[in-house]
């Protein structure tokens, strides 16, 4: 299963829009454009498919995680 499937399976498991990806991503500070995400959700055999990469889907999943979770809290340093 490829990096684009993945994100494709997401997308419609989670029923997310374009604008929400693209938000999600900019919780991580990645930007990502309306045309490329389009272009990544386009079958393979399409002349303008673009073959998504780890770091996009590794920042889509960092900031889903953000996005259901809320930011992680810092512990405090635990003195030995």
């Amino acid at each position: 299963m490829s990096n684009n499937d993945i994100l494709k399976k997401l997308r419609v498991a989670l029923h997310l829009r374009n604008n929400e990806i693209i938000a999600i991503c900019a919780l991580v500070n990645f930007k990502l454009s309306s045309a490329e995400l389009g272009d990544m959700c386009r079958a393979d055999d399409h002349p303008n498919f673009k073959p998504c990469g780890d770091q996009i889907l590794r920042n889509f999943l960092n900031g889903l995680i953000i996005h259901k979770r809320g930011v992680q809290e810092k512990k405090p340093a635990t003195k030995a």
